[in-house]
């Protein structure tokens, strides 16, 4: 209660007693409640006569827009209140394909079944440009590559390992695991993760040149694109291993990953909605370790 909302009351009950009773205070917490506002506007509010307390000239003139702040406070008080039981908000998230088509939708449902007034706004991208949005506010937050960016605050969730994708009948299906140098020979279909690329790194790491034919953006194009026996490509394995598809995959070695972290400008100044999904999504992730 402030000092606003308790000399609206005192007027409205033309008394500090009875004021002091409504609102569960002692008379003289409410008289000091009272004196403090008059000395901020350097004045006299109220005046204490047989038939009650009444407003001075100068209390009827402030009187308007006490009530409007102490409207306003209670209002704000109620949504803060409604923000804590997220009983609304919406949440903006700029997300990458093996994140937003594997296990990011299992934990929005998860989550809108708590708090189901709850919206979400998904960005899809790159580690370059959803690190861009991040900045810029244009979402909360959002996955990335943590050797990709800089300047925000990441929390690494996971690891994430390519494997090898192949055409049907490809000779490199027939062995169990597939060298990076041979996969380095054959014509690349590569994916396109923005301003860094994991299976480029990994070539110039162990000094191969490989054979790119073509960059797509979209995992799921590549896969067809290599049914088609356009190429060769190497993708990650949480995005391949629950699709039923022609194309076969194999493990790489030397191994090929990369750390997948959500990221924000500043946790703690993260919309309500935003700070609880973010947290929700840290505590699958530790319980998943």
């Amino acid at each position: 209660m402030n000092r606003y909302e308790v000399l609206v009351k005192v007027i409205e009950k033309g008394s500090f007693t009875k004021a002091a009773e409504e609102l569960n205070y002692t008379q003289s917490a409410v008289s000091q409640m009272v004196h403090t506002l008059e000395e901020e506007l350097s004045t006299v509010l109220v005046v204490r006569a047989k038939n009650g307390v009444t407003l001075t000239p100068d209390g009827a003139a402030y009187f308007p827009y006490i009530c409007a702040i102490s409207k306003a406070h209670q209002e704000l008080e109620e949504k803060h209140r409604e923000m804590c039981g997220l009983g609304s908000g919406k949440i903006k998230i700029g997300s990458f394909t093996s994140v937003s088509r594997n296990w990011l939708p299992a934990l929005m449902k998860e989550f809108k079944e708590k708090y189901p007034a709850v919206q979400f706004e998904l960005q899809q991208g790159e580690y370059t440009n959803i690190a861009q949005w991040i900045k810029e506010g244009k979402v909360d937050f959002g996955f990335v590559n943590p050797d990709a960016v800089n300047g925000l605050e990441m929390v690494p969730l996971y690891s994430d390992e390519m494997v090898a994708v192949l055409p049907p009948n490809h000779p490199l299906t027939e062995k169990d695991t597939v060298e990076l140098k041979d996969l380095a020979g054959c014509p690349n279909i590569l994916l396109d993760e923005g301003e860094l690329s994991v299976p480029l790194n990994a070539y110039e790491e162990n000094n191969l040149k490989a054979d790119i034919q073509y960059r797509v953006y979209d995992d799921y194009s590549i896969m067809t694109m290599v049914e088609q026996n356009l190429g060769v490509s190497m993708l990650y394995e949480r995005v391949v291993e629950d699709q039923k598809r022609c194309c076969v995959t194999r493990p790489i070695m030397p191994p090929v990953n990369r750390t997948v972290a959500i990221a924000c400008k500043n946790r703690k100044t993260l919309p309500i909605a935003s700070r609880y999904f973010f947290d929700f999504i840290l505590k699958f992730f530790r319980h998943t370790k």
